[in-house]
């Protein structure tokens, strides 16, 4: 038998209204959206401010209370920023009225990611679409003040930007380092996923006009993500490390061959 897998409960707010054959609510899935993702888009309410606000964040999905768990299991998102910043401030307002026992849970915060995996191009302009996979988290952003908890944090997020990245700086961070910068921990309430793949979808009746069969392309453009050839600083004197490289190769291969995959599959009728 094989392992179960976790999945958020579906709501109100998480589940996916439009399409929703394509909503996908496993923690696996989700998690690993999140954390391939090299922006992570934080919105939240602002007192007083006749808008909400959408910040580009560097962020990622881990468990301090239990480091080993894996991707399908339930996890904190953690957020990095500057120890002023707006969205930290009220973080911490949050987290002092959460400590004396008034407020909610924390800040509300509604994080997402979308990954374009390919343009999908048809007949009629109604079905032209993207290949893509996106995913929303929902929850409570509160101050991460425990010292062994906000390294523990720095080092996951360092970790994201090139794995084993954090053993390979000058160690340990500075005190001025650790004051000056600010985690978020959000307990997530919910999310869900969203999945498009696959080919394009015409009307039947578009498929049997052939002058529009004869005059435009139709089809699916692979989109990935890639990284170039690394840069070196004026001063550097080390040649690329073998970890740094391989995340590189690995980082194109694996997004490649995912683009080209969603476009080659079979769209379900």
């Amino acid at each position: 038998m094989g392992r179960y897998e976790l999945e958020y409960p579906r709501d109100d707010i998480n589940s996916v209204k439009r399409h929703g054959e394509q909503g996908n609510y496993a923690l696996q899935k989700i998690h690993s959206l999140i954390n391939s993702s090299q922006l992570i888009n934080v919105s939240f309410n602002v007192p007083d401010q006749p808008y909400p606000v959408t910040l580009p964040m560097i962020g990622q999905m881990g468990s301090f209370d239990k480091p080993s768990a894996d991707l399908g299991h339930p996890l904190d998102l953690y957020i990095h920023g500057y120890v002023s910043s707006r969205l930290f401030r009220l973080g911490r307002q949050e987290s002092d009225a959460v400590a004396g026992g008034a407020g909610g849970g924390g800040l509300a915060v509604c994080c997402s990611v979308a990954h374009v995996d390919g343009l999908v191009l048809a007949l009629s302009s109604f079905h032209h679409s993207y290949n893509y996979r996106s995913a929303v988290l929902f929850g409570h952003a509160t101050l991460v003040e425990d010292e062994a908890e906000k390294l523990y944090a720095m080092e996951l997020i360092t970790n994201s930007v090139v794995p084993g990245r954090w053993d390979n700086t000058r160690l340990p961070p500075t005190k001025a380092e650790i004051q000056s910068t600010s985690i978020l921990r959000v307990k997530i309430r919910s999310g869900s996923a969203k999945i498009r793949d696959g080919g394009v979808s015409d009307e039947k009746f578009d498929l049997e006009n052939q002058d529009l069969l004869d005059s435009i392309w139709t089809g699916v453009v692979p989109i990935h993500k890639t990284m170039g050839e690394p840069i070196p600083t004026p001063y550097n004197r080390v040649e690329l490390p073998a970890y740094a490289k391989e995340f590189f190769d690995d980082f194109k291969k694996t997004n490649e061959e995912y683009s080209l995959e969603a476009a080659a599959k079979e769209k379900d009728k």
